[in-house]
């Protein structure tokens, strides 16, 4: 009996060990796809951009099949507990997700009915002033009626962390317009299970969580992630108050009011679908169930700040996947998506959103920067930069180096320059004076923090505080932090040094190097208020760069991305108290942080608002309205540039290009009214799938359940609004179709403009549009000379009552 005890429990270890988790995808239509055909289920396949009615009871019915065939199938092959299923996709795409034994899979793999095992994948966070930088209080909120009005019953659905609910940006009651049941949002509440209270409150209007995948793999801790819609990150109330949050939210941090924050549109309802986690990520197959499920709740838009941690290997295109193809489905039935282009700039395909029915954001800095300076004794004045106040005017205070105020030996354990901990410190000796820190790697690890050196200095009395950058590795990227004492963090190594050396000079020390007195002096500047530049935008670092790429052998896709540009950079928004994921905002209510994560949901916010105003329109001409009216141009009027790396590896502003911007920064109000849009549905973008060469027709089939059409001949042919042709030999000519979504009849000139190694040609040069009409134009390149590099262009069609629209031309000219 102890020996077979032993054999089980052996077992089940293996099979623990060995399992994972596999997206399965099955023969037969989804719900959305589905036009009959199985004895007793009439159709339920929606037309392009048209919700699906989950009421209806041939939804339902239907739903309920397709799960029981899922069951069945596992519980036919494989003995029950040997494996666990762990969530039913029927909506978007037809299969399932299960921990599985790696033979199970091949089991799976090989069974009919089944289309493909895909091994699951981990994906990562992509992680206020920016209304006012966007026109939207004057030039876009009135015409909905005011920022009370802006986005009603637009409901924007956010995969992420998790929502803070109790935030004022979230409040249902920081509105002179109390909040009604929504006419279609059909999602559900989860409830706090400490509280037992909902977390929906009419302005947050669904909150679920999804973590099957997650706790299969053994990586959800429910201390630290919270099995909740509650935020133990931070970063999914940040997004969501960006796009969503209240109007007019004083930001307030250490006593001090750095403005008043406001989402994109403040009136639009919150739906939150929880599949991100603070120290993992998240896991594809929760996911795309929560994709799946907002979908079938009805949202308007969806918000992703969320890409793979690397490519799957189990599909050959970037295109086709569980993730994406779910995606294509939430297109089809009307959902505009807007995802983070990635952090990986400045180099070059570094995107991790790469399909044509996804807008993929770029993240831009906008015109605020926040700087502060330290005054040495000898009249030196050094940049750096500190949210803090300054220290007391007209006076300087005596600096002393954390190295020399240790007691004993205490710091031998720590890295005392760090001034993570006061208690090592000699604070009769620190008090009143200017600390000197360290910034060392354990702050670029995580282990360390400013919030925690200003924490230290408050504890020991000091006039303030200055971290000390003494080298820098390229991409480290340093960002102004909130402090209630004056501090301030010096980031050029030769300001550093300077500093260094006048601490050394002005020092005194006995032979064995302890200080006899200190008398480097110095004072910090109020560093509180920001400066507006008009070279704003610009392309920011970290942004992640085109070209787009069509399979994992980095192959250049005949597709533009990212397709627009909007602020992503030192975004104040709201925080979770219980969010860990910023060092320097644990506790805090607000936060002040970068990245493409924070540009996506702009844009999602913005859609919302264009929307609004256009309820009948497809993804893509919202999409289309967003990216043809966006600009090239700063606040200055120059072209826009590009944060890039010089050759000695220091950050410096380049020429930026589409590969950088896309069709350009986002321009709301002219959004709302761009004259013309290049509009495209299901077919279209199955047109392209098939028209690219290297995807095979039974792999897009296995994830689209359709057959291949090939009318559009080459996948540069997509009605994209952008042309991008990666493999230029001679001639080509592309075509577009534009559609007058304005109510009168309008005359466009359609000019064209490229650089000199390629020509281009536009043809017809005019044409008159109808309200509602729509009409072809071709665009003709030609290769003039091979210069190994992409060629730059634009089109533009400039309309007789005023509207223009502009779309960016890349290609590359081949010999052959």
């Amino acid at each position: 009996m102890d020996m077979c005890c032993k054999v089980l429990v052996f077992f089940s270890i293996l099979y623990s060990v060995t399992a994972e988790i596999y997206i399965v995808t099955m023969e037969g239509d989804p719900i959305i796809s589905y036009n009959g055909g199985v004895n007793g289920f009439e159709a339920t396949a929606v037309e392009s951009d048209e919700k699906i009615d989950t009421t209806s009871e041939l939804v339902t019915s239907y739903g309920r099949h397709l799960e029981r065939k899922h069951d069945m199938l596992l519980g036919m092959l494989f003995q029950e507990g040997s494996y666990k299923k762990l969530y039913s996709y029927k909506h978007l795409i037809n299969g399932f997700s299960a921990h599985l034994s790696p033979d199970q899979a091949e089991m799976l793999r090989r069974s009919p009915g089944v289309k493909s095992v895909s091994r699951d994948w981990k994906v990562r966070k992509l992680t206020t002033h920016t209304p006012q930088f966007l026109g939207l209080p004057t030039d876009v909120w009135p015409t909905g009626g005011g920022y009370d009005r802006a986005g009603e019953d637009i409901v924007i659905g956010f995969i992420d962390s998790g929502i803070f609910p109790h935030h004022p940006s979230f409040a249902s009651h920081h509105t002179s317009v109390p909040y009604g049941p929504h006419p279609s949002y059909k999602g559900k509440c989860e409830d706090d299970p400490r509280t037992k209270l909902s977390f929906c409150n009419g302005k947050i209007i669904g909150a679920q969580h999804f973590a099957e995948a997650a706790k299969a793999a053994g990586a959800f801790n429910p201390d630290v992630d919270f099995a909740s819609p509650m935020d133990g990150d931070g970063h999914g109330s940040h997004t969501a108050a960006i796009a969503a949050g209240n109007n007019g939210v004083p930001v307030r941090m250490h006593g001090y009011e750095f403005g008043k924050a406001s989402g994109m549109a403040p009136r639009a309802r919150i739906a939150v679908y929880k599949a991100l986690y603070r120290l993992f990520g998240g896991f594809v197959s929760d996911v795309v169930a929560a994709i799946d499920q907002a979908v079938h709740d009805g949202v308007d838009i969806l918000s992703l700040s969320v890409g793979p941690n690397s490519p799957p290997t189990t599909t050959k295109t970037t295109f086709l996947n569980p993730f994406d193809a779910t995606l294509l489905g939430a297109v089809k039935a009307g959902v505009f998506v807007a995802q983070a282009a990635g952090n990986g700039g400045p180099f070059p395909k570094t995107l991790v959103s790469y399909s044509p029915w996804i807008t993929t954001v770029a993240a831009a800095i906008d015109d605020r920067r926040y700087k502060n300076h330290l005054t040495l004794g000898n009249g030196k004045m050094l940049a750096g930069i500190g949210l803090s106040p300054s220290t007391r005017p007209h006076r300087s205070y005596k600096m002393v180096s954390a190295n020399d105020v240790l007691l004993g030996s205490s710091g031998v354990r720590y890295n005392p320059s760090d001034c993570q901990k006061p208690e090592v410190l000699n604070k009769k000796l620190v008090e009143g004076n200017i600390l000197l820190c360290g910034y060392s790697f354990n702050f670029v690890a995580g282990s360390a923090s400013i919030k925690k050196v200003a924490e230290t200095a408050r504890h020991l009395g000091a006039a303030g505080f200055v971290l000390v950058v003494e080298n820098v590795s390229p991409g480290t990227k340093f960002d102004p932090v909130p402090s209630g004492i004056p501090g301030i963090l010096i980031t050029d190594v030769s300001k550093s040094m300077d500093l260094i050396d006048y601490y050394n000079v002005t020092t005194s020390r006995d032979w064995m190097g302890r200080v006899k007195s200190f008398e480097a002096e110095g004072s910090i500047g109020d560093g509180l208020e920001p400066i507006l530049h008009k070279s704003a935008p610009e392309v920011a670092l970290f942004s992640a760069r085109g070209p787009n790429t069509k399979d994992f052998s980095f192959q250049d896709a005949d597709l533009l991305k990212p397709d627009i540009l909007a602020p992503g950079s030192l975004i104040w928004s709201a925080w979770s108290q219980n969010g860990t994921d910023e060092a320097n905002y644990v506790g805090e209510g607000f936060a002040l942080i970068s990245g493409t994560s924070m540009a996506a949901p702009h844009i999602a916010g913005i859609a919302a608002l264009v929307k609004q105003k256009h309820p009948q329109w497809s993804p893509a001409a919202i999409k289309s309205a967003l990216m043809t009216t966006s600009t090239v141009m700063d606040r200055a009027g120059r072209p826009l540039q590009a944060q890039q790396y010089s050759e000695t590896e220091t950050m410096t502003l380049v020429k930026a290009t589409p590969f950088d911007y896309g069709s350009g920064h986002v321009n709301p109000s002219a959004a709302l009214d761009p004259g013309l849009v290049f509009d495209a549905g299901y077919e279209d973008y199955l047109g392209f799938l098939c028209t690219t060469p290297g995807i095979n027709a039974h792999e897009i089939r296995n994830f689209t359940n359709t057959p291949c059409n090939y009318r559009m001949r080459h996948p540069s042919n997509f009605n994209s609004p952008s042309i991008a042709v990666s493999h230029l030999v001679r001639t080509q000519t592309v075509t577009r179709r534009v559609t007058n979504v304005a109510e009168e009849e309008e005359t466009y000139t359609i000019t064209s403009r490229m650089e000199p190694s390629i020509a281009i040609e536009v043809s017809p040069p005019a044409m008159t549009l109808r309200a509602g009409a729509s009409r072809e134009f071709s665009v003709t390149l030609t290769v003039r000379s091979v210069t190994g590099a992409y060629s730059f262009g634009e089109v533009t069609l400039k309309g007789s009552r005023g509207h223009k629209v502009s779309l960016p031309v890349v290609a590359l000219g081949q010999k052959r």
